[in-house]
């Protein structure tokens, strides 16, 4: 396996990698960390005509509080994201789906921007940025814009990202001190991509949960909020007849794609068991962290 030949820059600052984008168009290609896209080259999966390196932008790494919350910057590391104090306070699900990650040389490596703008559809960090209501903050040479994780997400590889733009951060704010949260996805082995996958936040005030959002993350085409099977559990206990109740509605929130392991049927099935497993475990107040 051999890369297609390419050109390689690697500038120091975000304008000046805008402008390498926008000189070179279609042929240009963003690397951070390069877990995702060398393996494309190396299969000619991928053949930009150039490559734009930006870890060594200053301004794209760090983990630091904001007067709204926590910013992390693309570049962030996804084992820095792992260990960091300050993510697991505001953001601690995604913390928690950065240890599902590969194996610990690619959680080294890989960046969480970078992740997040390959938007693969069975990826850990696309569905905890959306399980935590995220704003992914975008560079272009025109400025920089804010778009929710809800509108960030298009499709396969696929995202609210224009041509010529970078994604420098996100943000998320504080959650309240009596949230729980469960992250969990079935595997065929330790280290693959999801089969099926659920990052899950509640509140739950006396016995009755007051706040629930679930994301589906390896199911169809992107991650995916279930709305239905949420608002199901709203104002009831967590107890195994309401969850079997509420597992109703999620048929109505998603209808699983096949891959090439599993029909659409056995997704389904392995779903509706991964969804009743982490509303168990909320209802247990494990923050498996």
């Amino acid at each position: 396996m051999k890369a297609p030949p390419f050109r390689y820059s690697r500038p120091e600052t975000v304008e000046e990698a805008l402008e390498l984008l926008a000189h070179y168009g279609d042929e240009a290609q963003v690397i951070a960390g390069g877990q995702s896209l060398l393996p494309a080259l190396a299969l000619r999966l991928s053949a930009p005509g150039v490559l734009v390196d930006v870890s060594r932008i200053g301004t794209l790494q760090g983990i630091y509080e904001i007067p709204t919350g926590l910013r992390i910057g693309a570049m962030a590391r996804h084992q820095e994201i792992e260990r960091s104090s300050l993510v697991a306070t505001y953001a601690p699900l995604l913390a928690t789906a950065m240890r599902q990650v590969a194996h610990p040389p690619i959680r080294v490596m890989g960046t969480f921007g970078g992740s997040v703008a390959l938007a693969d559809p069975a990826a850990e960090a696309p569905a905890a940025t959306l399980a935590h209501e995220a704003t992914l903050v975008v560079r272009t040479l025109a400025g920089e814009t804010r778009i929710r994780a809800e509108d960030f997400f298009l499709g396969v590889y696929t995202t609210a990202l224009e041509p010529g733009a970078i994604l420098v951060a996100a943000e998320f704010a504080r959650p309240p001190p009596s949230e729980r949260f469960v992250f969990r996805e079935l595997a065929r082995r330790s280290g693959d991509f999801a089969t099926v996958g659920v990052a899950a936040r509640a509140v739950i005030e006396g016995s009755r949960v007051a706040f629930m959002r679930i994301v589906l993350f390896g199911v169809v085409d992107r991650p995916v909020t279930a709305p239905k099977t949420a608002s199901a559990l709203v104002g009831s206990d967590l107890t195994k007849s309401s969850i079997e109740a509420a597992l109703d509605a999620l048929g109505s929130d998603v209808s699983p794609s096949a891959d090439l392991h599993h029909d659409e049927a056995t997704k389904m099935r392995l779903l509706r068991v991964l969804v009743k497993r982490v509303l168990l475990e909320l209802n247990d107040g494990v923050r498996n962290d």
